[in-house]
C-alpha cells in the first residue's frame, strides 16, 4: 500500500452536509508546507470555494458548490494531492494537544469565521447577498476589527468625560492643560495609526 493510501485511510470525517466537509487529517499533512500545498491544490478545483486547514487541531474545512462538484470528487481531489506533498522530514511536528501559536494575530480565526459564513453556492449577481458578501469580507479583517475597537474606546472616553469637557475643560482650558495635552496626544496616536495602516 502506498504512503498516500495509508494517509487517506487515516482521514476522518468529522462533519458532512451539502456543500461542506470538515475532516480530521493526519499530523503529517498539517505541516506548514503540506497544508499550504493542500489548500492551494483544493481551491484550484472548480467548484471548491474555500479550503482552510487548522493546523493546531489537524482539521480541514471545505466549502464547495454541489452543482459543480460532488462530495466524492472533493474527496478524490484531496486524496490525489497526498502523493505530491512536500516531504515532512524538515517540518516541525504538530500535535493536536495544543493549537499552534502563530504570529498572524486574529486573521486566521477571522478567516475560519469567514469560511463558515460564506455560502457554498455563489450568490446570484445583483442580489442582496452578492452585495453584502464583499462588505462582510472587508469587515472580517484584523485591521477592520482593531479600527472598530479603537473607535469604540474613543467614543467611550468622550462619553465618560463629556461633562468634564463641557463644564470644566472648555471653560478653563489653561487650568486643565494636562487633560488637553493627553487628549491631543491620544488623537495624534489614533491618526498616526490610521495613516500607517493606509500605507500598508
Amino acid at each position: 500500500m502506498s504512503q498516500a493510501a495509508k494517509l487517506a485511510q487515516r482521514v476522518i470525517v468529522l462533519h458532512r452536509e451539502p456543500g461542506y466537509l470538515r475532516l480530521e487529517l493526519p499530523a503529517e499533512l498539517c505541516t506548514p508546507a503540506a497544508s499550504a500545498a493542500i489548500e492551494q491544490g483544493m481551491t484550484s478545483l472548480a467548484g471548491i470555494n474555500i479550503a482552510v486547514i487548522d493546523r493546531g487541531w489537524l482539521r480541514i474545512s471545505i466549502r464547495f458548490d454541489q452543482t459543480v462538484c460532488s462530495t466524492a470528487q472533493v474527496a478524490r481531489r484531496l486524496f490525489g494531492l497526498f502523493d505530491s506533498l512536500p516531504a515532512p522530514s524538515a517540518e516541525p511536528e504538530v500535535t493536536a494537544a495544543e493549537p499552534e501559536q502563530t504570529t498572524n494575530g486574529l486573521q486566521p480565526l477571522l478567516d475560519k469565521f469567514k469560511a463558515v459564513l460564506t455560502p457554498a453556492v455563489e450568490a446570484p449577481a445583483g442580489s442582496l447577498q452578492a452585495k453584502i458578501q464583499p462588505i462582510l469580507a472587508s469587515a472580517l479583517t484584523e485591521k477592520a476589527i482593531i479600527n472598530f475597537f479603537n473607535d469604540l474606546v474613543a467614543f467611550y472616553l468622550i462619553k465618560a468625560h463629556w461633562d468634564l469637557i463641557t463644564k470644566r475643560w472648555l471653560q478653563q482650558p489653561l487650568a486643565h492643560s494636562n487633560a488637553w495635552m493627553t487628549t491631543f496626544y491620544l488623537v495624534f496616536l489614533l491618526v498616526r495609526y490610521r495613516k500607517t495602516n493606509l500605507k500598508k
